[in-house]
Parts: C-alpha cells; structure tokens; sequence
C-alpha cells in the first residue's frame, strides 16, 4: 500500500488548474501534481543533478501554463 502526503496550493491555483485539465487525462489537480513532481524527478535522476537554469526553465513553463505565479 502507498502512503501519501497532503500538498497545499491557492485555492485560486487549484481553481485554475482544474480548468486547464479538463478535456485531458487528468482527472484531478492531485493527478497532474502527481505528473509534474514524478517528470521533474525523472529529469533529476537521470542527469545526477538539475542546473540552476534546468531548474529555471521548469519553473518558467509551469509559469506559462499558470501554475506558479
């Protein structure tokens, strides 16, 4: 069995976010975190290590997508 940990964004995040999934495979905000986290994880493990600017262009396109402000 997993375990699972709560994550807190804005309601108004979530609210945005769960616009942008619909239509798409994912059925909850928790699904496409899920996604997120696991690629950027991913990414990580097969370099060893995310540069500062790996890092910063994550942060830029989840910025374009209206995920960070």
């Amino acid at each position: 069995m997993t375990d699972y940990t709560t994550v807190s964004i804005p309601t108004d995040l979530a609210d945005r976010v769960d616009e942008t999934i619909e239509g798409t495979s994912f059925s909850s905000t928790s699904d496409l975190v899920r996604f997120l986290l696991r690629s950027i994880v991913i990414q990580h493990q097969r370099r060893g290590e995310l540069t500062e600017s790996e890092f910063a262009e994550i942060a830029e396109q989840l910025q374009d997508l209206g995920y960070l402000d």
